[in-house]
């Protein structure tokens, strides 16, 4: 498995939210519940509409599931970008409560792993991205934008259920040089 980088700018994101969003909305709605949950690509595309609406179809204000990874529950809060687009997209289809959420086009059965890595892939090649980019690109690019918004290391190593921060750190991409530069630069 190749190691595979963040999305740094947040410019890019921008820019492949809009590609996605007018090319397919189920794309454009996969690409920002992974950058937004920091789940794996697996539990992504494993959930079902259930998850996300309730009985009523009504956008859930949490998801709870069990990661398939490790076994542990995870629940946390949909952003309003997430709500947003798991509304406009759900809008644009027929649905059952029990189908999966991203759908592939065989009907009743969710995106594969190598289709989600074709989606993300293409999006981040057509903004103009040539590091290496793939399914757990989302997970990392929640990580690093957390870290990069001054979300304490601790937090984010536990919301990915890392064993230590320096895994977290060397996970989203933060080199020992940029640790380094924390002393350089504060130079008191």
């Amino acid at each position: 498995m190749e190691f595979v980088e963040p999305i740094r700018e947040k410019r890019q994101i921008d820019a492949i939210k809009k590609i996605l969003r007018s090319n397919n909305l189920r794309d454009y709605t996969l690409f920002v519940m992974g950058i937004n949950s920091g789940l794996r690509v697996g539990d992504l595309i494993s959930l079902s509409i259930c998850d996300v609406l309730d009985n009523s179809h009504k956008i859930k204000d949490r998801i709870a599931i069990k990661e398939m990874k490790t076994g542990k529950s995870k629940n946390f809060p949909l952003s309003s970008n997430c709500k947003k687009a798991i509304s406009e997209y759900l809008n644009s289809r027929s649905y059952n409560l029990n189908e999966p959420l991203f759908i592939s086009r065989k009907k009743n059965q969710s995106l594969q792993r190598a289709q989600v890595w074709r989606i993300i892939n293409g999006a981040a090649r057509d903004v103009g991205i040539m590091d290496n980019i793939g399914t757990h690109t989302l997970r990392k690019t929640f990580a690093y934008h957390a870290y990069k918004s001054g979300i304490d290391i601790t937090l984010i190593q536990r919301l990915l259920n890392h064993s230590s921060t320096s895994i977290t750190l060397r996970y989203i991409g933060i080199t020992r040089d940029q640790l380094d530069d924390v002393y350089l630069k504060l130079d008191l």
